[in-house]
């Protein structure tokens, strides 16, 4: 069997940061795979299931109430290795055309106080496992050490 794009790309020199990691032809519209990595591969810890929960049900309500990219989310949700997140997006996009929105969802996240959206027996299959506390302290810190001073290094895949 072929690897797949994802499996590719050298986990040991990636970076924090936000990748196009896929474009694809759907019936004529191209959909862009953001690879949104917040920590660095096999040299960080991973986040914990609780803390990724709760940024995937924070992060996928952002984006489809998002004024301008509610129409345009196909979707957010959490990588398996839990370094990060896949966010699709309607259009052919570019790292740099999203690092304001990345921005402002994370930041959302990370001052985010209340109730979880979806955080009930009724609304999700696991709703005990979210850990807001932590997934404000995650979000903020890619906010300041990854987000607000991004560099090219950290929004094209390295070779």
């Amino acid at each position: 069997m072929e690897k797949i794009a994802s499996f590719t790309v050298n986990h040991l020199t990636l970076l924090p940061g936000i990748y196009v990691s896929r474009k694809d032809n759907v019936a004529g519209n191209i959909l862009t795979t953001f690879d949104l990595r917040m920590t660095r591969p096999n040299y960080e810890p991973v986040m914990n299931t609780a803390e990724v929960h709760t940024i995937e049900h924070l992060g996928a309500t952002f984006l489809r109430n998002h004024e301008c990219y509610a129409d345009k989310t196909i979707y957010f949700g959490p990588m398996g290795c839990r370094t990060g997140f896949y966010m699709i997006l309607a259009g052919d996009y570019e790292s740099k055309d999203i690092v304001d929105l990345v921005r402002e969802m994370f930041s959302f996240i990370a001052s985010f106080e209340g109730e979880v959206p979806g955080q009930a027996a009724r609304d999700c299959g696991n709703y005990l496992d979210m850990n807001l506390p932590m997934a404000r302290y995650v979000a903020d810190k890619y906010v300041k050490e990854v987000l607000d001073n991004i560099t090219e290094d950290r929004l094209v895949y390295p070779e």
